[in-house]
């Protein structure tokens, strides 16, 4: 290459471009920069030998430096992402799940070391295993009496069968199974109940509660019964209303009986004021602009309710609501176990009465029970919310 440079440079001519841009090849080739070239070099126009150094470049490199490809981005950043997503992934999943199973371990631990050295007059307080034994130990009481129950329909039908063929004028009658409720059977029972309770409890706290809202003369009006009756204990509430259903529900074939509806009025009763509140706050924090726009539209006032009032205040009418199920799923109990209506309170008295070794095992298996059922309620009613509201936390 050297030897080339040299023929270069004695060949060419300081007043020629192609002398010139031979000369600054051959520098290219012996290691010199475009810049350093470009500022000492100087063709005989005067002009900048920017030009020239362009085109030796192109020269000696073919015009590779001017077409070559930007270099390949390195596989470490990529990696090193990879590595902080799965980082991210592991952190979330342990706040998630990790985080809950070891504060449930952690209580199972305790509950059961703490209750092997607790005596009660029943004996021990159960662990972990005694109610998870009387768990299956009730589930299998359940199907046995399922087995029975059908049993007890097929003989009747059979027998129903025998006398109509013997006497095919002979009346039938069918009898109902009398067999004591399970503990499904109990479960389902309170279930039916608090909807009920819950159900009568909407129907009235909603429109008083839009009522309330929308008028400040009925607000006031309704607030000190509001807070009169609102922290009253469903014990308190119970005389009084099985009184009144005994004087007022006289049927000699009642479609509900009178331990029913007296657990649902007065689960009714404990549970509307949480509704009442929300949907008077819900219905009154209504920006005041949109009723001013309803007015000078002169909407009717189902049109400003169904499609103004009721959609701005669905959030808060909806918290009402999961706050009225979680109240009436905890004064159910209460009142089941004093007005004797089947059901898990009901349970809970009869075994607390019972007195077996198994009774407090029992018990324990209904407080989870109750506690879980809360739980999944609480959790349709924020899937309705979803369904029916929209905001960030959809």
């Amino acid at each position: 290459m050297s030897s080339v440079s040299n023929v270069v440079v004695k060949g060419s001519s300081p007043q020629s471009p192609g002398g010139s841009e031979r000369s600054i090849a051959a520098r290219l080739t012996e290691g010199g920069t475009p810049a350093s070239i470009a500022a000492a070099s100087l063709d005989g126009s005067g002009r900048s030998a920017g030009s020239s150094v362009s085109s030796a470049m192109a020269s000696v490199g073919g015009g590779a430096l001017a077409t070559a490809p930007p270099p390949a981005e390195p596989a470490a950043p990529n990696r090193a992402k990879a590595i902080l997503s799965a980082n991210a992934m592991l952190k979330t999943a342990w706040r998630n799940i990790g985080i809950p199973l070891t504060a449930i371990a952690i209580f199972l631990v305790v509950w059961s070391r703490l209750s092997a050295g607790i005596e009660t007059s029943l004996g021990k307080i159960p662990g972990p295993m005694a109610v998870v034994a009387q768990t299956h130990a009730l589930w299998i009481d359940h199907l046995a009496e399922r087995e029975k129950r059908v049993a007890f329909y097929e003989r009747q039908k059979q027998r129903n069968a025998d006398r109509l063929k013997a006497d095919p004028t002979t009346e039938i009658t069918e009898r109902k199974y009398t067999g004591k409720p399970t503990y499904i059977d109990q479960i389902f029972t309170s279930l039916k109940t608090v909807f009920a309770g819950f159900l009568l409890a909407t129907l009235f706290a909603v429109p008083v509660g839009i009522l309330c809202g929308l008028s400040k003369t009925v607000n006031r009006a309704l607030n000190p019964f509001i807070q009169l009756f609102k922290p009253v204990s469903p014990l308190a509430w119970l005389p009084i209303v099985t009184l009144l259903v005994s004087a007022l529900y006289k049927s000699d074939n009642p479609m509900f009986e009178k331990s029913f509806v007296n657990s649902a009025i007065t689960v009714t009763l404990c549970s509307l004021w949480p509704t009442v509140i929300n949907t008077a706050l819900g219905v009154g924090s209504i920006d005041r602009d949109l009723m001013n726009v309803a007015r000078v539209l002169n909407l009717g006032v189902f049109t400003r309710l169904f499609k103004l009032v009721l959609p701005a205040s669905l959030p808060l009418i909806f918290t009402g609501l999961r706050l009225s199920l979680g109240v009436g799923w905890m004064v159910l109990i209460a009142s089941e176990m004093l007005a004797q209506n089947p059901g898990l309170g009901k349970f809970i008295w009869d075994e607390f009465q019972n007195g077996s070794s198994n009774s407090l095992a029992r018990i324990m298996v209904a407080v989870f029970t109750i506690g879980f059922v809360g739980f999944l309620l609480d959790r349709v009613m924020y899937g309705l919310q979803s369904l029916f509201t929209f905001g960030a936390q959809r």
